[in-house]
């Protein structure tokens, strides 16, 4: 009887501790991530999927999505994302470069690849300005900007815009694109960067999930429709529309351990931060 009781104690903690937002990133996520990306990158068998139901996309075709190689300052190097919203500007989440017991020293943001360790545009950085209402224990506020060298527009690299007014998105469909990896803990069998559809939902049905983390500031899709973004695809976008008029809508944030299915994944709400993000 001791046991049993026990046993469900347990499975109810960890059921528990599945429903927060994960704060330790880089020792959980991004740096085994940047680890299997090198490996598979070097390997004749790179293919380096990522999104979990999601499909691979070429390099030119999330112009604005920056892969982020993070070196942290016990020397150990991370993963996250990116978009550009100018040709000296990027934004992406605040956890990327910073969270509790974690720090990072410099991003190498690359543009117009499909691989994130070697190949095309690359910029290094010091220079990252974290939002000053950043909390790394609920992720609320997790957005920052990377102020970076200049960087040319072609067909491949191209900024995106800001989303502003009053629109939840809530029931609008928005692709997120990143670098990071399939849900489950696997690694994908085609394609690089990755992209999926995901439904914006409201953040009442995701507080259903997240409880109070939930706050204006934050976007939520539903990932029962079979996709969503997975750890490595932090700081990434969340955008609607296409060509000129692409917007960006979220900044990826949050989800469940492992991506797990059937359950919200959080975004920073762009429409929330765009007059901070251009002033800065």
């Amino acid at each position: 009887m001791q046991s049993s009781l026990l046993f469900l104690l347990v499975v109810a903690a960890a059921a528990a501790e599945l429903l927060q937002p994960n704060t330790r990133y880089h020792e959980t996520e991004g740096i085994p991530r940047f680890l299997e990306v090198q490996r598979l990158e070097e390997g004749s068998d790179f293919d380096g999927g990522r999104i979990w139901g999601g499909q691979a996309a070429n390099a030119g075709a999330h112009p604005h999505l920056g892969g982020l190689q993070i070196l942290l300052t016990d020397g150990r190097q991370s993963i996250c994302g990116s978009s550009l919203i100018s040709n000296t500007r990027s934004v992406t989440a605040a956890h990327c470069w910073r969270t509790n017991s974690m720090q990072a020293r410099q991003f190498t943001v690359v543009w117009g690849s499909n691989r994130l360790t070697t190949g095309g545009t690359r910029v290094v950085t010091t220079n990252v300005v974290v939002h000053p209402q950043y909390n790394a224990n609920t992720l609320n506020n997790d957005v920052a900007v990377i102020r970076h060298n200049h960087v040319n527009f072609n067909n491949q690299i191209n900024r995106i815009a800001l989303a502003t007014g009053s629109n939840s998105f809530a029931g609008t469909w928005a692709v997120a694109a990143g670098f990071g990896r399939t849900g489950d803990g696997l690694l994908a069998s085609s394609g690089t960067k990755f992209q999926a559809n995901l439904l914006v939902i409201t953040n009442d049905v995701c507080r259903q999930t997240f409880g109070n983390t939930i706050v204006a500031s934050t976007l939520c899709v539903s990932t029962a429709h079979g996709s969503s973004t997975c750890p490595g695809d932090s700081g990434g976008p969340l955008a609607v529309g296409s060509g000129n008029n692409r917007q960006l809508i979220g900044i990826t944030s949050f989800g469940t351990q492992w991506c797990a299915r059937n359950f919200p994944a959080g975004f920073a709400r762009v429409t929330s931060f765009a007059a901070w993000l251009s002033s800065q």
